[in-house]
């Protein structure tokens, strides 16, 4: 059986790829960023419809899982973290009006993992309960893209929910990544305009603390610390150009920015480098959400072995993370 899927904030498509590896159908997707838009387009073959505030949620097709790669800033250590006060954070209510609307079989949501412990858990207690009442039931986990292939730490959070009682098991990790060798292109290869200036990398290297490991991509934090690890650290959409850089001495490429996301190597990059950083930076880790939307699936197919989690419990995981 084919689900059909629809695909809210879509960015470039990362979760629709990780349905779509499963047979899944897309009749919607939604996202408002033009860039975004380009990308998607391109590689899709449709344009997402832009603003979700501009159709109403009866107006969207019939599907079987809702997909929604909510916007995270609101919650994220990067941004603000004004959570709910923020309206970009308001739009997870969008999503609930569509559930309600459409009573989809199953929904898939991901956010920055600040989302568990914003406002001391409480924001995360009304998401739960918001869609528990609808009467879903609510799974919910954190993963690191780094145990799931990709190299490149990056710690989400994943709420799944039914709208039948359906026992559910979220994936294991294949606890291994791919080496960053694999992923980087020779420097031979790169554009000089990717190189950092020799002030930049001799601050750089003065500020490295330990002999770094090679290949490696060095990541500065707040503070200015540098650490050299054998992976990334999570791309981020509002990072600066030298927030990560190769080995200390050049920046990442659009296309090893895909491959740390996990997107195949045919996905068309046509949209300038500043607007590929941002895109890469909100969007999810491919081979995550290929994961669960194969437990998913397998879960709908099932429908059996039920057995309910309460409301009761999803509040009592929260409350007791703090």
């Amino acid at each position: 059986m084919s689900y059909k899927t629809i695909d809210l904030f879509a960015g470039i498509g990362g979760i629709r790829l990780g349905f779509e590896v499963h047979g899944c159908k897309t009749v919607f997707a939604s996202e408002w960023d033009s860039h975004a838009q380009d990308m998607y387009e391109v590689n899709f073959g449709e344009r997402p419809f832009g603003d979700i505030n501009l159709i109403a949620p009866i107006d969207i097709p019939d599907h079987d899982i809702l997909l929604a790669g909510f916007p995270c800033q609101p919650f994220s250590i990067a941004g603000k973290g004004l959570g709910f006060s923020d309206t970009r954070g308001t739009l997870f209510f969008n999503i609930e009006a569509i559930v309600e609307a459409k009573r989809p079989q199953a929904f898939l949501l991901e956010n920055v993992k600040r989302l568990t412990t914003h406002d001391n858990g409480n924001t995360f207690a009304i998401i739960v309960e918001k869609l528990t009442t609808l009467g879903y039931t609510v799974y919910h986990k954190v993963f690191n893209s780094l145990e799931f292939g990709v190299p490149q730490k990056r710690e989400r959070i994943y709420i799944v929910g039914f709208r039948e009682p359906i026992h559910f098991q979220f994936p294991k990790p294949c606890g291994y990544y791919q080496p960053l060798s694999e992923v980087l292109e020779k420097d031979e290869d790169v554009d000089r305009s990717f190189f950092l200036s020799e002030k930049l990398k001799t601050k750089r290297l003065q500020a490295m603390k330990h002999t770094p490991p090679f290949p490696s991509i060095w990541h500065e934090n707040i503070g200015g610390n540098i650490s050299a690890l054998p992976y990334s650290c999570a791309l981020r959409a509002g990072g600066s150009y030298n927030y990560l850089v190769v080995n200390g001495i050049r920046r990442l490429t659009s296309r090893e920015m895909l491959r740390l996301q996990g997107f195949p190597e045919s996905f068309i990059i046509n949209i300038p480098y500043s607007q590929l950083r941002k895109v890469a930076g909100n969007s999810v880790t491919v081979p995550v959400v290929r994961a669960i939307a194969g437990e998913i699936i397998k879960s709908l197919q099932q429908k059996n072995g039920v057995r309910k989690v309460g409301t009761q419990l999803s509040l009592l995981e929260v409350n007791h993370e703090h």
